[in-house]
């Protein structure tokens, strides 16, 4: 047999060897199917990071695990239906309740209580999430407008803009709580003549410090949107802008025209990012006020897991389905926009 005979079979395996048949497959692929095998090992580092923890917390939402009480017991879906038929109300903090509570019947038609609205962690959650993020989005709307232009002094102003988001947010709670305080406030007495929060206890009515709270996010995050919305102005072609004002084109007609629809993606971006910081408020509750007087879904994690882990997990499983329709809302709103 001569040297080229034998050689063959040799050449044939190393054709046909699993790493070639790798390469050959990896060859084959269209550049949708390449660019989502190059982001495989991201996706098994995010199941790993974010998918274990929540499946390890509806794990746990299975089981009653009162602390002091031995092993847990398997109660199945008993934490969730105590969550929404009211049962579970006992162990949340004060007058706290999971829903709203008390309806008023008028004619035909249901009313909630405003009392009872805001005594609901989930109401007050939902609340403070819509409220914010929407004037959060207004107020950086307008802002990033302002920085997008050129004037004398645009990188002062925006150092400016940036600073009250640089505020840790226990500083930030206890700038508002001192603003507020009974003693040493000076904000109280000039909203209360206009009937704007109460006159006396203003940090333990529940309206009132609802307001200050989301008003103090609002002062905090409206940077945060408009340092996002300004990347995506910043994105646009300027050309674009020369075109409309040689068509004669407004300044309304530029911005209804060019730069609202081209900044839609960045601006669903933001308010995905802002709706899901809001759905987890806490730490800015608990500096200016109470999970008392002012109940969110992660205050009620906070206050039941020493005590209650099961129905804790039960509420922060909720939190997470609730926040995870939101970024589906937004990301389907966004792949409708782009078909």
């Amino acid at each position: 047999m001569s040297a080229e005979e034998q050689s063959g079979p040799a050449r044939e395996s190393r054709r046909s060897g699993p790493l070639v048949a790798v390469t050959r497959w990896m060859e084959n692929l269209g550049e949708t199917g390449f660019a989502y095998l190059l982001l495989t090992p991201v996706f098994v580092l995010l199941g790993a990071i974010a998918l274990y923890p929540l499946l390890r917390t509806l794990e746990l939402s299975l089981y009653t695990n009162i602390i002091g009480t031995g092993e847990p017991d398997f109660v199945g879906l008993d934490h969730y239906v105590s969550l929404f038929t009211g049962e579970s109300d006992r162990w949340l903090p004060g007058t706290s309740r999971f829903l709203w509570g008390d309806v008023a019947v008028t004619g035909e038609f249901p009313f909630v209580h405003v009392e009872g609205l805001l005594r609901s962690a989930l109401a007050v959650t939902i609340i403070f999430a819509v409220v914010s993020v929407f004037f959060e989005t207004l107020i950086g709307f307008g802002q990033a407008l302002v920085l997008d232009q050129e004037f004398r002094g645009r990188s002062w102003v925006r150092v400016a803009i940036i600073i009250p988001w640089a505020i840790p947010i226990v500083i930030q709670g206890m700038i508002f709580y001192l603003m507020f305080h009974p003693s040493t406030g000076f904000a109280t007495e000039y909203l209360a003549n206009y009937g704007i929060v109460a006159e006396t206890n203003t940090l333990n009515d529940p309206f009132s410090s609802l307001l200050i709270v989301t008003v103090a996010d609002i002062w905090k995050t409206s940077a945060f949107m408009a340092l996002l919305i300004l990347a995506g102005l910043q994105s646009i072609d300027r050309s674009l802008y020369d075109v409309a004002k040689v068509a004669g084109a407004s300044r309304w007609q530029q911005f209804r025209l060019i730069t609202f629809p081209l900044i839609l993606p960045t601006l669903g971006i933001a308010i995905l990012f802002r709706t899901i910081d809001a759905m987890r408020i806490y730490g800015l509750i608990d500096s200016v006020s109470s999970c008392t007087v002012v109940p969110s879904l992660s205050c009620m994690v906070v206050a039941t897991f020493g005590s209650q882990r099961g129905l804790a997990s039960a509420i922060a499983f909720v939190t997470a389905i609730i926040i995870g329709i939101a970024v589906m809302g937004v990301i389907y709103q966004q792949y409708k926009e782009g078909l």
